[in-house]
């Protein structure tokens, strides 16, 4: 199942950027230094005062879920893994688990940042094991 398209907007231009070329982007909060999620809006400390940063693109599983769609004529579905996966850094990203069955997918799984491009969309970043 493909991802589906995210748009971007003044905001999130940075982080969709660095996506098309093939890098994950989080952010800092400058005041405090804590490192957090590319979605969060402001830092522990209630601060909006935020910088992007790079992330390593690596992480472990912490929980997920199978999502499945509706069933094609055949009857068949096909499976959607969103997981929680926490970067090497410390924030948690929620994202898609690729090029994996869903029975084979684990907490604690190391997995590693690709990317993809749905068409009308953003590169967005996904996980794979590795």
């Amino acid at each position: 199942m493909p991802v589906h398209p995210l748009q971007r907007d003044a905001e999130s231009a940075p982080f969709f950027d660095a996506a098309a070329e093939g890098r994950l982007l989080i952010r800092r909060d400058r005041t405090t230094g804590a490192l957090i999620s590319p979605t969060e809006q402001t830092g522990p400390d209630g601060s909006a005062d935020l910088e992007w940063v790079p992330a390593a693109g690596s992480g472990t599983i912490t929980s997920w879920a199978v999502v499945h769609d509706k069933p094609d004529a055949d009857g068949r579905t096909n499976p959607l893994v969103v997981a929680i996966v926490e970067l090497a850094e410390g924030p948690w990203l929620r994202a898609q688990i690729v090029r994996t069955a869903p029975d084979e997918v684990r907490t604690g799984m190391a997995v590693t940042v690709e990317f993809e491009q749905p068409a009308g969309g953003e590169a967005i970043p996904v996980f794979a094991p590795g």
